[in-house]
């Protein structure tokens, strides 16, 4: 049987080991470019050992993506079997175990996880090595009281004792229990890799970490839980296991979550019709040729060049603006996590790439739309200032305010950000175009044949007021719009 696992759990392992190198996607970036639902696809048939290293690799990015793994199982269908087979017990895990394993580490780069040599789980007590006195006690009294039967007073205080032990304890061992479980799953799969480091020392562990087959005999569990107190001895026991060997089981989890991340890597490919191996470019260098959203199974491929500047992407309302920044910047971090593009070809930069596409008025925190803008633009400066240049990727600047202030506003950010860094944005303010020449290159987005093309230029030709008069409202409705239209050009738009 397979568990669901809510995100916060996939997150888990990423948020507990910090930081391996700067420029993590942060969470609005996350959350405009839909990169939840891409990884669901990408880690289709994985474990929760194997997602949530997915998951830490396209939030961080991976160092010398992609894996030679990768691209071994990809040309080994019969490795790939194998290595499914061996993993398969990893997907039975009820539980995830970051959490006994890693100590909440600082976001920096002087600490990786592997090194940290504590645990988070703390000490065992002391008292629990004398719980085979409880027992023992019991079963004394209980069996003095055939014979003299005051010894009867002691046996029912003492099992109310054990039962209260029970109770007090239950939640406690249920949890760990789980736990315990998939780190014995974690070690029969370290110990099926043979020709890995650690393979015998992981059979070991795990038959440590497993209850003796006569405790869990059927009919003898509940009284050797009961009346013996085998489970707590059990929970005890393991803990201080896993306290002792936390260094190891760390070094064991990393390298089968990166196991089952490299098999559904390769799951996935073999699955894909078009995609490319990712070849890396200098820091303002993005060529995608026939680049696709994979989430989209009718998105149309489209090919996008820069080279030492910025873009400025127009096009009509509902021609895929927002679906051809959220391709890019999915692609643009699907190379870096893993190596590879939806594209015919792809030669991008290694660089972290922030998102600001969606955002929306906070009722509950008091927060307007062009408030939520401008706090977002503001976390983009800062981003910018980093040593690093990343990618800025910008939909629909500063709609939440009046149209001269909107365009006014949005010059001198995007300004700013395309002299740090790079900057894909689109927006209905065409004016903007002339304003940002001097960093930014003016995109069209049109059909052609049938087909989106992106081609240079500013789109001239806007056709919302024919969408208003297409969408059923009153020709007097549509007369007036255009005849505002025209006032209002003439004093805004630049001759």
């Amino acid at each position: 049987m397979e568990y669901p696992f809510p995100d916060s759990a996939v997150a888990r392992y990423d948020e507990l080991a910090g930081a391996s190198g700067n420029g993590a996607v942060d969470g609005q970036t996350w959350h405009d470019l839909l990169l939840a639902p891409y990884l669901l696809a990408v880690g289709e048939g994985a474990s929760i050992f194997g997602r949530q290293m997915l998951y830490r690799r396209l939030r961080r990015g991976a160092a010398g993506a992609p894996s030679e793994a990768v691209r071994a199982l990809l040309a080994d269908n019969g490795a790939r079997q194998r290595l499914a087979a061996q993993l398969a017990p990893l997907r039975k895990a009820s539980a995830e175990v970051t959490e006994s394993l890693y100590v909440a580490a600082a976001d920096s780069v002087a600490e990786p996880a592997s090194s940290l040599a504590g645990s988070p789980l703390p000490p065992v007590p002391r008292w629990s090595a004398w719980l085979w006195l409880l027992p023992a006690t019991f079963l004394a009294c209980a069996a003095a009281s055939f014979f003299w039967l005051p010894a009867l007073v002691p046996a029912v205080v003492l099992s109310l004792l054990l039962m209260a032990i029970q109770i007090a304890f239950h939640s406690r061992i249920q949890h760990w229990s789980a736990i315990a479980e998939g780190l014995q799953l974690q070690l029969h799969a370290h110990g099926q890799q043979q020709d890995m480091p650690g393979a015998v020392q992981a059979a070991q562990l795990r038959g440590k970490l497993a209850r003796n087959a006569f405790s869990t005999a059927p009919g003898v569990t509940e009284y050797a839980d009961w009346v013996m107190l085998a489970n707590l001895k059990h929970y005890f026991a393991t803990r201080r296991l896993v306290r002792e060997h936390a260094v190891f089981l760390r070094q064991s989890y990393e390298l089968m979550a990166g196991l089952d991340a490299d098999l559904a890597l390769a799951r996935h490919l073999s699955a894909q019709t078009q995609w490319c191996w990712a070849e890396e470019g200098w820091e303002q260098e993005l060529h995608l040729q026939a680049v696709r959203h994979p989430l989209l199974s009718d998105a149309q491929a489209l090919d996008l060049t820069l080279d030492g500047k910025s873009a400025f992407i127009s096009g009509q309302n509902g021609i895929g603006k927002s679906t051809l920044l959220r391709t890019v910047g999915l692609n643009l971090l699907a190379a870096r996590a893993f190596g590879f593009c939806y594209a015919d070809a792809a030669r991008v930069p290694n660089l972290p790439v922030y998102a600001s596409m969606q955002n929306d008025d906070a009722l509950d925190g008091g927060e307007s739309l062009y408030q939520s803008e401008l706090r977002r633009a503001h976390e983009l400066l800062a981003l910018a200032k980093e040593p690093q240049r990343a990618l800025f990727i910008i939909d629909e600047i500063f709609r939440g305010t009046n149209h001269l202030e909107s365009v006014s506003a949005a010059a001198a950010v995007l300004e700013q950000l395309a002299g740090r860094g790079t900057v894909l944005v689109s927006s209905h303010n065409v004016v903007l175009a002339q304003l940002l020449e001097p960093c930014c290159s003016p995109l069209l987005v049109q059909k052609r044949a049938g087909r989106l093309v992106l081609t240079p230029g500013v789109l001239a030709e806007t056709n919302g007021l024919t969408l208003l008069a297409q969408s059923g409202f009153d020709a007097s409705i549509e007369q007036r719009a255009r005849d505002v239209y025209k006032r209002l050009s003439g004093r805004l738009l630049p001759a």
